[in-house]
């Protein structure tokens, strides 16, 4: 008498051959995957992959050439150029500022820890407007921080300054939640070990936590960089809106549909998701990179 091979999971002995169970092993750990694919699709079709459709086509109603010297006329011209560039600084800024706060937050206690920790998100709660008025209050030649300013020979509100300072404001809470996590997962036994062969303050945060907060850093600056891009109720009572000088492509584009040049708009903004597109590519691809120096 032999004995039989044993079976092997999902089959089963039907007239000497071993049919797969396909029923069991095609069905999905998690029930209703079907519902929940149907339900992100249909969002993201109505909310993001069509509106999007619509800013891609609507431009072309005045033909290849009509967007080319939208694009390119001075005014529009001026307007990305310093929305893009005062967005990137701000963005830039705010990365080792978001280190800095996220560090003190996480590792050191101090009476109003908490309350600091609240008030990062602050401009998250702040409508954009309000925000916008009060760093006018604030910075404008009258006010208590323009005054000094002035004193010095700086003109912050009405100016790029300004522009600078509202989405620095904007911005910051981005770095901070996305680097404090990663701060707080950080194992201290490791800085602890290299403080232990003989790596001092700088070497440890240099080659110890920055490579780890790497990653998130980056993201937290990406999200605050396109955040900036597209920032409108803060920056424009700050801003001046003088055209070729501070008048930022939102406000351009608020302006074209005020004139119901609707294609103009939204060639003008056509070109800001193209600008965008292309700078969250890069920085993905270094953030790509650098998680993966971080795993060898």
């Amino acid at each position: 008498m032999t004995a039989s091979a044993p079976l092997s999971p999902g089959a089963a002995p039907i007239g000497g051959h071993r049919r797969p169970l396909r029923g069991l092993r095609e069905r999905s750990i998690l029930p209703g995957f079907g519902l929940s694919l149907g339900v992100t699709l249909t969002y993201l079709s109505a909310i993001v992959i069509l509106p999007l459709m619509a800013l891609a086509l609507r431009p072309w109603e005045l033909g290849a050439a009509g967007v080319w010297a939208t694009l390119t006329d001075p005014r529009v011209a001026a307007a990305l150029r310093l929305s893009f560039t005062i967005s990137a600084l701000a963005a830039l800024v705010n990365g080792p500022l978001g280190l800095l706060v996220a560090w003190t937050l996480t590792r050191y206690e101090f009476p109003g820890r908490r309350l600091l920790d609240a008030l990062v998100d602050l401009p998250f709660a702040l409508p954009t407007a309000v925000a916008g008025i009060a760093l006018t209050a604030i910075y404008a030649p009258t006010g208590p921080l323009g005054a000094l300013a002035a004193k010095v020979g700086l003109k912050t509100a009405y100016s790029p300054l300004g522009i600078f300072i509202a989405l620095v404001f904007i911005g910051l809470p981005f770095v901070v939640r996305a680097v404090q996590p990663v701060l707080q997962d950080l194992d201290r036994e490791v800085e602890e070990a290299a403080q232990t062969l003989g790596a001092n303050d700088v070497q440890r945060v240099a080659f110890v936590v920055l490579p780890a907060v790497a990653p998130a850093l980056i993201s937290g600056v990406s999200l605050a960089f396109a955040r900036a891009v597209g920032e409108y109720g803060s920056v424009v009572f700050i801003a001046g809106n003088m055209p070729l000088k501070t008048e930022i492509a939102p406000l351009l584009i608020v302006t074209k549909l005020e004139q119901y040049d609707y294609a103009g708009a939204a060639a003008i903004g056509l070109g800001m998701v193209a600008i965008s597109f292309g700078s969250l590519i890069l920085i993905n691809a270094a953030q790509i990179f650098l998680a993966g120096r971080g795993r060898r």
